[in-house]
C-alpha cells in the first residue's frame, strides 16, 4: 500500500469513526428521557445536569457551525495554524451539537410537571450555583466580542491579533467548563441516594463509547495532516472527550460497583433528585 492508497484509507477510517462516535453520543441522550418517561418521574435525575446540559450544547453549535461554514473564522484558523490547512472539526461534530439541543429541551421539559406531567419529588429548581454558571457563560463570549472590536486593528479580521476566532474559541471554552461541572450534581445525587436508579447507565456506556472514539478520530486527523498542532488548535473535542470518559468511569463504577444492589429511594424521605447547592420548588 502506498503512501497515496493509505491517505485514503486513514480518511475513510476518520470518517467512519466520526460518523460511528456521532451515532453512539446521539444514541446516549434518548435513554434518559424515555426512562423517565416510562416511570413517570425524574426521580434520580439531577435537574441542574439537564439545565446547564442545554447551554453547553447551544455553545457547541456555535462553534461547530462557525468552523465548518464561516469563511472568516476558517481563515483565520489557517493563518494560526499554517500546517494543518483546516480545522478538524467536522459536519457530524455539528450534527451530534445540533441533536443535542433538541434532546437536553425534551428532556429538562420533562422537570416542569405541568407540561408533561411527570413526578417531580420535593419540586425542584435550578440551583443559583448553576444560573450563576449560565450567566458567566453567555457574558463571556459578549466580553471578548468587546475585546475583539476594540484591541483588533482592522474590526476583528486580523489573525495576528485579537480576532473572531478567539470570540468562536470562548463558546468552546464555555462548553468545556460546562462539561467539566455538569456530570457533579448527578454524581452527588447519586452518593446522596446511594443508588443510581432513575439514571439510565446505557446513556453512560453509549457516552463513553463515544469519547473514545472521538478522541481516536481527533487523533487520527492530526496524525494524516502530520501535524499534531490539529489537536491543541481543537480543544473542545480533545478535552470533551477526556472531561466525558472521566465522568463516565465514575458513573460505571458507581452503578456496577458502589450502589449496583440498591433499591430504588425514590418513595423515601430524604434528598432526592438534588444537591446541595439546590432549592427544591418548581422551575
Amino acid at each position: 500500500m502506498d503512501r497515496s492508497q493509505l491517505e485514503i484509507f486513514v480518511r475513510a477510517l476518520s470518517r467512519l469513526l466520526g460518523w460511528t462516535y456521532m451515532a453512539s453520543w446521539s444514541l446516549s441522550f434518548f435513554p434518559l428521557p424515555i426512562s423517565m418517561w416510562r416511570r413517570k418521574s425524574t426521580s434520580g435525575v439531577s435537574i441542574d445536569f439537564n439545565f446547564i446540559n442545554l447551554l453547553g450544547f447551544t455553545c457547541y453549535s456555535i462553534y461547530t457551525a462557525t468552523f465548518l461554514y464561516s469563511p472568516v473564522v476558517r481563515s483565520q484558523y489557517a493563518a494560526r495554524h499554517p500546517a494543518a490547512a483546516e480545522p478538524t472539526v467536522r459536519f457530524n461534530d455539528l450534527a451530534f451539537a445540533a441533536l443535542g439541543v433538541i434532546m437536553c429541551l425534551v428532556a429538562y421539559s420533562m422537570f416542569w410537571p405541568g407540561l408533561l406531567g411527570l413526578h417531580t419529588p420535593r419540586r425542584q429548581r435550578v440551583s443559583w450555583t448553576m444560573r450563576g454558571m449560565f450567566s458567566g457563560c453567555i457574558l463571556a463570549p459578549l466580553l471578548v466580542s468587546c475585546i475583539v472590536m476594540a484591541q483588533s486593528p482592522d474590526g476583528g479580521n486580523d489573525p495576528l491579533s485579537w480576532a473572531w476566532i478567539d470570540v468562536i474559541y470562548v463558546f468552546s471554552y464555555d462548553k468545556l467548563v460546562i462539561t467539566t461541572i455538569k456530570y457533579v450534581p448527578q454524581a452527588w445525587l447519586n452518593y446522596q441516594r446511594q443508588s443510581t436508579t432513575g439514571w439510565n447507565i446505557w446513556t453512560i456506556i453509549l457516552d463513553l463509547i463515544g469519547g473514545i472514539l472521538s478522541l481516536l478520530q481527533l487523533v487520527l486527523d492530526s496524525s494524516l495532516q502530520s501535524d499534531w498542532s490539529g489537536i491543541t488548535g481543537n480543544p473542545a473535542k480533545l478535552l470533551l472527550s477526556n472531561i466525558t470518559i472521566f465522568f463516565d468511569l465514575i458513573f460505571i463504577v458507581q452503578h456496577y460497583i458502589l450502589y449496583r444492589n440498591a433499591s430504588d429511594p425514590k418513595a423515601l424521605p430524604g434528598p432526592d433528585s438534588t444537591t446541595p447547592l439546590l432549592n427544591e420548588s418548581n422551575p
